[in-house]
């Protein structure tokens, strides 16, 4: 890790400052808002120009902010910076034309970073291909149980602007960060931050493996006490090596298994610090029992030790670790355990939407029966199969690109029975669950952990896990 000193960006003087908001939405809309109100003359512009895009945009003309509907690409005349959506693309026309012009770009995240006052509360950031929310949820939970007033923010929970600039206080923030948001923060600089994981996701956004890892990499940047990684992903490691952080700052590994100095892991089913103690070297600190983590499959141990080193790095002590997991309940749809029926257990991980997601979920547990199948996003299957066909009782498989999956089963698994339900519609689900019912013997898991987005038959993850958890109901009524 290299060094050097970043101070904390002033509040800018906005009146009359020409701003161009890229994007109606989550993000923009806030943005432009916030803008407008310390005086800013704020452009909205947006690709499209449908209903709720027209409503949206008279909210904002009546406050005086113009808007500019189905023209994303045009840089508006006088543009003096420009503040973007997170999903939008960096090789959008209006981007190119933004820094020919010489202008800086930001996002959600560098704008709120920018406006904190200077008694602003540090940020523990957090991100990954996998696990992000879970473990800042986590992280929240645990600086609550050392009495810190603190929030979840970021790509979850409150929005990060109204953290920074609204009337509640807050000594901490666990920090949620996309690829998309660490892209666009240039000037962000944690107390602390993680990189859980890194898979493949979201090349066609990123154009490379490689950008996006060096986007998951800023996080790191400027960090004053602990750059976290996976001492499992040898590549979070490179990417605290690459960054240059503060004087003292440390690089803090987390491992599932006996940890090494300057380490958190895990022995004979206890959680323990070897980095936040004394003489690191010869002591270990007790932090919780496996038991304490809900639910205690191997990856959400792992979250629950990135989160550790992170409250650890803020000098929160050992009971508040344990009293912040035991508290902590994790969000629907990840790794839930639904119903057991006829001894067999269904559990709803819907949220597993890529095949690292899914791997992490079938390593969970002994012997399963698959539901998968979806979107694939352009992903490959082969090393997914390959890693979880000992554990694998049979699989059924929904959704458009079920046939990659079926074709990487028929390579590195040939003996296991594959269920091909040739259906896209809501209703599969619960013939999915019934074929699952039929693979399943007493001790099994039946397992939704589809390695695919959920588009082609539903709405989102979360309706996907909903009708498995209904079809599980229905099987057991």
């Amino acid at each position: 890790m290299g060094s050097r000193k970043v101070t904390s960006s002033e509040p800018s003087d906005w009146q009359g400052k020409h701003v161009t908001v890229a994007g109606l939405g989550v993000s923009g809309i806030p943005a432009a808002k916030v803008l407008h109100a310390r005086g800013a003359n704020v452009t909205v512009v947006n690709d499209g120009d449908d209903a709720r895009a027209r409503e949206q945009a008279a909210e904002l003309e009546a406050l005086g902010i113009t808007v500019r509907l189905g023209d994303g690409a045009t840089l508006p005349e006088g543009s003096e910076l420009v503040v973007t959506a997170p999903g939008w693309k960096p090789d959008k026309p209006l981007f190119a034309a933004a820094r020919e012009a010489g202008l800086e770009i930001w996002g959600d995240v560098e704008l709120a970073w920018r406006l904190r006052g200077p008694d602003a509360a540090p940020w523990l950031a957090i991100t990954g291909t996998n696990g992000k929310t879970t473990t800042t949820q986590m992280l929240a939970s645990i600086l609550k149980a050392a009495g810190l007033r603190t929030a979840a923010v970021g790509n979850i929970g409150v929005s990060l602007l109204d953290a920074v600039l609204g009337d509640e206080q807050y000594d901490v923030l666990a920090v949620e960060l996309s690829s998309y948001q660490l892209h666009w923060a240039p000037s962000l600089r944690a107390h602390s931050a993680a990189v859980l994981n890194l898979a493949p996701d979201h090349l066609d956004w990123h154009g490379s493996m490689e950008a996006y890892a060096a986007d998951k990499g800023r996080i790191y940047e400027g960090n004053r006490v602990a750059c976290v990684y996976n001492v499992a992903d040898k590549a979070t490691e490179d990417l605290v090596r690459e960054a240059d952080v503060e004087e003292g700052c440390r690089a803090v590994g987390f491992t599932l298994g006996t940890p090494g100095p300057s380490q958190l892991g895990v022995v004979e089913g206890i959680l323990v610090d070897r980095a936040f103690v004394e003489d690191r070297h010869k002591n270990a600190q007790e932090l919780a029992e496996i038991s304490d983590v809900h639910p205690p499959a191997p990856h959400n141990i792992a979250n629950a030790l990135a989160a550790a080193a992170l409250a650890r790095a803020f000098g929160v002590p050992a009971r508040a670790v344990r009293d912040g997991l035991r508290d902590f309940t994790p969000d629907a749809h990840r790794i839930a355990h639904v119903a057991d029926v006829d001894a067999v257990a269904y559990v709803d991980d819907s949220k597993a939407t890529n095949t690292h997601a899914a791997e992490a979920s079938l390593a969970a547990y002994e012997s399963i029966v698959w539901i998968a199948g979806g979107l694939a996003k352009g992903a490959t299957f082969d090393e997914l199969v390959t890693k979880s066909a000992k554990r694998l009782r049979g699989v059924v498989l929904i959704g458009q690109d079920r046939a990659l999956i079926r074709e990487a089963l028929a390579r590195h698994a040939p003996e296991v029975p594959v269920v091909d339900l040739d259906r896209t519609d809501t209703g599969a689900m619960l013939a999915a669950v019934q074929e699952a019912s039929r693979l399943a013997v007493a001790g099994d898991t039946v397992l939704l952990a589809p390695a695919c987005a959920s588009m082609d038959m539903f709405a989102n993850y979360n309706k996907r896990g909903d009708a498995f958890a209904e079809a599980v109901r229905e099987l057991g009524s």
